[in-house]
């Protein structure tokens, strides 16, 4: 099986020699040197590498389709990239999106095109692929539509909203899991068994904290492991030697996984309860975990017209100036920002009623359909008989705004923190002659 790596150059009639085994482990990280070779080599991802699931069955029939793998960091979605080429004896070809651009997909492409004429096929591992925007992606499809190469995208983000329709349309999306406890401590046990770490001893203790602050992230727990080896007296790795080896990792938080949509989540229902102390913990957990601030603030924007309403109209200006300040100057100077926001949504007065009034409207419009507006209302100069409110004491008209057969709906119930607008309501409803 021949696999290169290739990032750059043109398309030439022989591949670069395979490097030896002993060139690839020299000086590599452990992490890199365990990496799994072959499919029975591989920890985790079970619900997708079953028995006749539709990926194991791809992989050991050497027919590989594209496919997009999504998941948190350290779950083996390069591997499982690399042990699908090897097992369709493809050439595999690797590019990271945060460093690459069209140009270098152009040349990934014309080495496929070589290739294909040899009868050698290319699988092209398009790390982070959610950092291409929608015209990088869109270079991919005809490559990926003729089969010049075997796609694999591989992204942390929710696919999608990453990857555009198009793209997603012609490959499959797996989702890989965080692995368990066991997949963990059954790569750091293969790491000290296969004696990578030399002649070093692992103390049992070690290997479960190791396991436990990894969260379910091989390259955290290898590389951990790999720092403790290296800095342990006497060839001896205690529990305190892989403490101290995880210092600074005091926060597992995946931007695209569980994590991420826990903690928003938590984040909105705690600043729905009215909660400020819960909705700043929550806040501060997304932004030390790196989250993106204008993914906070647009959540902010969300919560103001959605749970604070018109309770409070001034919450829409709060959240969506938090969102151009942050926007305008970024981290960290705008977490002050959304610290203000957080607070201010939090105790603000709370009324779902402008939302759940729109969603009965939706409904109605599905279950009935859309009824022509009546005809004054019309535009293109059919609105004659349109009753101008301005040419009305009060700026008020009684004339009727709702089709025929809608008349007579209500769809805004106001809740009593909303009571001023809802009396409000009721004065301009009488003055338009309409029963209470």
């Amino acid at each position: 099986m021949l696999m290169v790596r290739q990032t750059c150059g043109m398309s030439s009639l022989f591949e670069p020699p395979e490097p030896s085994a002993a060139e690839k482990r020299a000086g590599a990280p452990l992490a890199a040197r365990m990496r799994p070779a072959t499919l029975a080599e591989y920890v985790g991802q079970q619900h997708l590498l079953h028995e006749g699931a539709p990926l194991r069955v791809a992989i050991e029939s050497g027919r590989p389709h594209s496919m997009i793998l999504h998941g948190p960091p350290g779950t083996g979605k390069t591997t499982l990239a690399r042990i699908v080429a090897a097992s369709a004896d493809a050439v595999f070809e690797e590019l990271s999106a945060v460093q690459a651009g069209r140009p270098e997909v152009r040349a990934v492409i014309e080495r496929a095109e070589g290739r294909r004429r040899t009868g050698r096929r290319t699988v092209f591992f398009l790390d982070e692929i959610h950092r291409f925007n929608k015209a990088q992606q869109d270079a991919l499809l005809p490559a990926v539509e003729e089969g010049l190469v075997t796609l694999i995208g591989a992204t942390t983000e929710n696919p999608s909203y990453e990857v555009n329709g198009a793209l997603l349309s012609r490959a499959r999306v797996y989702e890989l899991r965080e692995l368990s406890d066991d997949d963990v401590r059954t790569l750091l046990r293969r790491a000290i068994e296969r004696r990578e770490l030399g002649l070093v001893q692992v103390d049992d203790e070690a290997v479960e904290l190791l396991t436990a602050r990894a969260a379910g992230d091989a390259r955290t727990a290898l590389g951990a492991l790999e720092r403790a080896a290296m800095t342990a007296p006497e060839s001896r790795v205690t529990v305190e030697h892989a403490g101290e080896a995880l210092a600074g990792r005091i926060l597992h938080y995946d931007r695209a996984g569980d994590n991420h949509y826990d903690t928003i989540s938590a984040w909105i229902k705690a600043t729905r309860g009215s909660d400020p102390d819960a909705s700043l913990y929550y806040l501060a957990v997304m932004l030390e975990g790196g989250e993106d601030p204008r993914f906070i603030a647009r959540r902010m924007v969300i919560l103001a017209s959605e749970d604070v309403g018109n309770a409070d109209p001034q919450a829409l200006v709060v959240a969506t100036s938090t969102a151009a300040a942050v926007e305008l100057v970024g981290l960290p100077e705008g977490a002050h920002a959304l610290a203000q926001c957080a607070v201010y949504l939090a105790l603000a007065p709370k009324s779902n009623a402008a939302y759940k009034a729109l969603g009965r409207a939706r409904e109605f419009v599905r279950r009935n359909g859309a009824a022509r507006p009546p005809a004054a209302l019309r535009s293109g100069g059919r609105g004659e008989g349109y009753d101008y409110p301005h040419d009305r004491p009060g700026h008020v008209s009684p004339q009727e705004l709702l089709p025929e057969s809608v008349a007579g709906t209500r769809f805004w119930q106001p809740t009593a923190t909303e009571r001023a607008l809802g009396e409000r309501h009721e004065r301009i409803r009488r003055a338009r002659g309409k029963q209470p």
